[in-house]
């Protein structure tokens, strides 16, 4: 196994990791900068785009281009000539709230919750549901830092969780791909049994979860049945999003923090993206947002 720093940003929050099968790219935020970024393997390159509020996350569009979740909601957005459409605030009414955490589902639903936004935390997080004809339902509220979302590979297991120091722990539901309906959560895994508490995920083609430990300096490969089977070590405290990419989807990318840092412990990488190879596991394609 092997851990490389492929793009050293030194970002606030790098978060929102998605894998561009067709372009064979990485899209990345850093949420509270308002930046979104492009990372080419091929090139090296990471290219910058600044948006101008904060991007908790993204998906990619089938119909070309993004669909973010920002400050001020929902919005299309063509990263090639700047354009950008709004669809719908539906926390417009929580001047101190934005979007966190997101995934689409099997059926090209995009999926993505709230959060306070700065200052006390509080449960005021809502998770949403973005559909295809552009309607936006809210699912689970009383959250205080939304993440985790992810879907098993059939589609039918919708995992979520919950950041807070006092709560840590990440939920699954069954999931209808039908309806885009989740049955009630029950705990799929008490992060209290590990160092970091979790951030993003995402699951792999044996059906796997992989946690990124927020403050636990790792990542966590987790089975289907809640059993904790790697742990991976980073070389910075706060991973933040594990996304599958490259040719093969055998490239597991990682975002990660550069604020909020233990001091005394060098991590000049903090706040880097990175590229985790050698894992002997793949993922899975990002299903696009049917709308």
């Amino acid at each position: 196994m092997q851990i490389e720093c492929v793009a050293p940003t030194r970002s606030q929050v790098g978060e929102g990791a998605v894998w561009d099968d067709h372009a064979q790219v990485l899209w990345w935020v850093d949420i509270p900068a308002g930046l979104i970024y492009r990372y080419d393997p091929a090139t090296g390159i990471n290219h910058t785009i600044d948006y101008g509020e904060p991007v908790g996350c993204l998906a990619l569009r089938e119909a070309g281009g993004l669909v973010l979740a920002t400050k001020s909601g929902f919005w299309f957005f063509d990263p090639e000539t700047g354009a950008r459409r709004p669809i719908f605030d539906p926390e417009a009414h929580l001047t101190d709230s934005r979007f966190n955490d997101g995934t689409t589902d099997s059926r090209g639903r995009f999926w993505a919750g709230t959060m306070k936004d700065g200052g006390t935390p509080e449960a005021l997080g809502t998770f949403y549901c973005l559909d295809t004809d552009l309607s936006v339902r809210p699912w689970r509220s009383g959250i205080y830092t939304t993440n985790g979302l992810a879907f098993s590979p059939d589609g039918r297991t919708m995992y979520f969780s919950d950041s807070n120091k006092g709560v840590r722990t990440i939920w699954r539901a069954d999931y209808d791909p039908g309806t885009g309906t989740p049955g009630e959560p029950e705990v799929f895994f008490d992060t209290n049994a590990v160092a970091g508490r979790p951030d993003g995920g995402t699951v792999d083609a044996d059906g796997c979860y992989w946690q990124a430990g927020i403050d636990g300096w790792a990542l966590y490969r987790i089975s289907p049945e809640g059993e904790l089977l790697m742990e991976v070590e980073m070389p910075v405290e706060r991973p933040s999003r594990p996304m599958w990419g490259g040719e093969n989807l055998d490239v597991l990318y990682v975002t990660s923090l550069g604020v909020g840092l233990t001091e005394g412990r060098a991590q000049p990488e903090a706040g880097s993206l990175f590229a985790v190879t050698g894992l002997g596991v793949k993922g899975l394609p990002q299903v696009r947002f049917g709308g």
